[in-house]
């Protein structure tokens, strides 16, 4: 039975793709021949001579000692675009919560609670936090990859104009997006044009 060692708490959709006839999954696998990860540092970790992968639940590989990996055979994968789209959400969520000042306006009507006449408090307190709708504003996306696309896609359909800029950006990445988003020469344009911006 081959050991898989788990770092961090992995999805089940993810540890339900092994063969539990093959494999065991556990926290405290003694030299495993693989290694599931999310976010623990490795740099610290001594490496068994079982040790033949290890797979990162991302799609960074920051806290994995890529170097002695490479040096002693031991294969290194990661996930790029797992959690686009949970990335992309929590991104729009931001620009809502940021635009139209929402985090005060929960506070505000928490502090109304035992209240009498709720109603009108509320009818003469509400223009304090209606703030700027995102429909007709532009955002700037810097980095057009599987998160930065989703963005500027679900951004334009919201109603705002986009406008982005990807030195790297792949054939496949610009299939994905609208034929809408604009296409910025170079960052001082993104700065210049936007109302809001977002890195990816």
């Amino acid at each position: 039975m081959k050991q898989i060692q788990l770092l961090n708490k992995i999805d089940k959709i993810g540890t339900d793709e092994f063969d539990r006839e093959k494999y065991t999954l556990s926290e405290t696998a003694e030299n495993p021949c693989g290694i599931l990860v999310r976010s623990s540092s490795m740099h610290e970790m001594d490496f068994g001579d079982n040790l033949l992968a290890i797979a990162r639940a991302g799609a960074g590989v920051n806290n994995i000692p890529i170097e002695r990996c490479s040096e002693k055979g031991i294969v290194v994968f990661n996930s790029p675009g797992a959690n686009a789209n949970g990335v992309k959400e929590l991104t729009i969520a931001a620009l809502l919560i940021s635009s139209r000042n929402i985090v005060g306006g929960i506070n505000w009507a928490n502090a109304q609670k035992g209240q009498a006449e709720v109603a009108k408090l509320v009818e003469k307190g509400k223009s304090k936090f209606a703030g700027p709708e995102l429909r007709g504003k532009t955002l700037g996306v810097i980095g057009l990859g599987a998160v930065g696309g989703m963005v500027a896609n679900a951004a334009y359909s919201l109603g705002m104009d986009v406008i982005g800029c990807d030195p790297y950006l792949t054939v496949s990445a610009a299939w994905s997006l609208s034929r809408a988003i604009i296409r910025a020469e170079n960052y001082d344009e993104i700065y210049a044009k936007s109302d809001y911006i977002t890195i990816h």
